[in-house]
């Protein structure tokens, strides 16, 4: 092969190695300036220092350390992206940062506020209205509102750490450095939501803590900066008035997303939550649990003009009708009976799931009364009762709970003692005699013990009559015959 070839052949090999160099740098960028942010595939990482491929003629490097975990750790490996700020640039090394950093002059400060680069400051201590925080070797301010997205109740607990800030004012050469950290969080926090939102939808089920009750409901955060509100109708299938009396601040709940919509503000979302519907509707096995005839315990929720509702299982609500409360006394309130949260004893009369009503009773539980009245009182049979009410037609004498029976005027007539029966008060004790038992009709007729036949009264001679005057006719008469 002569020398020309051979020459030839080495231009062409020359020109396309050339082309090539030019190729792979055409696609790389030159207009990186300090604090950009820019994302970069890590490359190799020594000892001290994580090499980034930026894009650019001039890899990056991170001190290894910056990137470290809190246990020491380094979380990446080769091949993992990472987001950084450009610190400093010359033709030779770019160096990159989570933050500015170290000892830096008024110009790095001025290059932070102007473009938004976050700079690491300590906080040293804390002073009247925030915090007194160490920066690039500066002291600057960070108000107690802008050292988090949350409300600062323990103020202590930030001094020492080494946390992100922003330079959001620069005065005074230096002389008047104010900090946010609050910024920096809502930012990435709004990012990172945004990304979150792209995962979920409403409907879906999701978890998450509750940071504050209202006595409206309870708000829930679901991702760092994003919470969303549990209406207090949705938090359980079972009637609650108080949040608080089933949640508690940092609470772990499993909730379902009934709805995302645009809030007030621009950018703000609007979530509605419900921990109910997480969770099966009880209705919807109700006649496998219960069924009718059946006794049970349950609590009184609310108590209505005609009646009382009683929850018998979380979610499941049935009616104590006033007719039902009680076989013992006439009720003209449910409060006579029963009040709100008291546990009754309470038996299953119909369950209609359909239209999600159980209709309950509570005297049913207790026993009918009268169910033994026949065997217990004797037609013939004296008794003991008390004074239940006084009316023109009678008196109605309670034999004992649930049972009263009738002493009509007329029988209280036939007494020796008629005054005295007629001036017996309310819940005075009286002594009557069982004449008629009805059961079904739940009617009992008494009367007097020392009742008297009309023929017996008026058939009476002038010896019965002294006699019936008893010692002392006899005394009347032996004074009358002495007299003599």
């Amino acid at each position: 092969m002569s020398d020309q070839t051979n020459d030839a052949m080495n231009d062409t090999e020359e020109r396309s190695f050339s082309e090539l160099i030019d190729d792979y740098e055409e696609g790389m960028r030159e207009d990186i300036q300090v604090g950009e942010q820019v994302e970069g595939e890590i490359i190799a990482i020594g000892h001290d220092t994580v090499f980034v491929n930026t894009g650019s003629k001039i890899d990056g490097a991170v001190d290894r350390e910056e990137l470290l975990d809190e246990n020491g750790e380094l979380p990446c490996k080769v091949g993992d992206a990472l987001t950084l700020y450009v610190v400093s640039v010359n033709e030779n090394e770019m160096r990159l940062s989570r933050a500015m950093s170290g000892i830096g002059g008024l110009r790095m400060l001025q290059d932070a506020h102007e473009r938004k680069i976050p700079v690491e400051g300590k906080v040293k201590e804390q002073v009247k209205g925030g915090f007194h925080v160490e920066v690039l070797q500066r002291r600057a301010f960070c108000p107690i509102s802008q050292i988090d997205v949350r409300y600062v109740e323990t103020p202590e607990d930030y001094v020492g750490q080494t946390l992100s800030f922003r330079v959001v004012r620069l005065e005074e050469k230096g002389r008047n450095i104010v900090l946010s950290r609050r910024e920096l969080l809502e930012e990435e926090q709004k990012a990172a939501r945004a990304e979150f939102l792209k995962t979920v939808a409403a409907g879906d089920v999701v978890e998450g803590r509750v940071t504050r009750l209202m006595p409206y409901g309870a708000f829930v955060e679901l991702f760092p900066g994003l919470e969303g509100m549990i209406h207090v109708s949705e938090m359980s299938w079972s009637r609650v008035e108080n949040p608080a009396d089933v949640l508690s601040p940092d609470d772990r709940v499993t909730v379902k997303i009934l709805d995302i919509s645009e809030g007030q503000k621009p950018g703000e979302l609007k979530l509605s939550l419900s921990i109910k519907a997480a969770v099966a509707d009880p209705w919807e096995t109700v006649t496998d649990r219960f069924s009718e005839g059946q006794k049970v315990r349950g609590k009184v929720t609310r108590c209505v003009d005609f009646g009382a509702f009683v929850e018998i299982a979380p979610g499941i609500e049935g009616l104590v009708h006033i007719s039902e409360m009680s076989y013992k006394k006439r009720v003209h309130k449910p409060e006579e009976i029963v009040a709100e949260g008291e546990g009754v004893d309470v038996i299953i009369k119909e369950i209609d799931p359909d239209r999600k009503r159980i209709g309950l009773s509570i005297r049913e539980s207790e026993g009918d009364p009268w169910a033994d009245v026949a065997a217990k009182y004797e037609v013939g049979k004296t008794v003991q009762g008390t004074v239940e009410k006084k009316e023109k037609f009678g008196i109605f004498v309670s034999l004992e709970p649930g049972v009263t029976g009738l002493l009509p005027k007329s029988k209280i007539r036939k007494s020796q003692h008629a005054g005295e029966i007629e001036k017996l008060g309310v819940d005075a004790p009286i002594t009557v005699l069982v004449e008629e038992i009805h059961p079904r009709d739940r009617k009992i007729t008494l009367g007097p013990t020392d009742a008297k036949e009309e023929g017996e009264w008026r058939d009476y001679t002038p010896e019965s009559k002294d006699a019936g005057l008893g010692t002392l006719g006899e005394k009347l008469k032996q004074a009358l015959k002495a007299k003599k």
